[in-house]
């Protein structure tokens, strides 16, 4: 009989003597956030027929009404021009998303949330929203403040030791 294959935080666990209390927990963090990102993904997709990455793009200019730049863009969502390029094409072809030149630098575009986007985006983040409460819901309100404190202090922490930022 195959064995059942083991997350990264499982095998850890098997062998705890291995590992630091600090590797299992940011192995516990990166379960957390896979299983939930994989099922808001999955939601998506069958409820929206939209991915994450354009819902993200999407969030992203519902913040920003007057539109951004795609390098304004491509920044906040920590990824290249190109991969923003690629969502904003669809997106205008979808009539989700306008493209105009930005007036301020003729070889800079700006894009911006369609009044068809704006409004659906807003019916996906509503649906985002519930999911997200749902996902959570085994959690007392106490003990949401208290994860929101300590994973403050963690990226923190994190922050602090990253080359060139000072430590706390």
């Amino acid at each position: 009989m195959d064995a059942i294959p083991l997350d990264a935080e499982a095998k850890a666990l098997e062998a705890p003597g291995e590992h630091a209390d600090e590797l299992r927990l940011w192995l516990r963090m990166l379960t957390c956030t896979n299983l939930i990102e994989a099922e808001i993904r999955t939601r998506l997709r069958d409820t929206f027929g939209v991915t994450l990455p354009r819902f993200d793009l999407m969030a992203q200019l519902d913040r920003a009404p007057e539109g951004m730049t795609l390098s304004d863009v491509s920044r906040r969502m920590m990824v290249s021009n190109g991969n923003v390029t690629g969502l904003v094409e669809r997106l205008v072809e979808s009539g989700h998303l306008e493209r105009r030149t930005a007036a301020h630098d003729r070889r800079a575009q700006v894009i911006r949330l369609t009044d068809l986007g704006r409004a659906e985006f807003r019916a996906m983040a509503a649906a985002h929203e519930a999911w997200i409460a749902e996902m959570f819901e085994g959690l007392s309100r106490d003990e949401v403040d208290v994860l929101m404190r300590l994973l403050a202090k963690t990226k923190s922490s994190a922050h602090a030791a990253l080359p060139g930022e000072s430590r706390p």
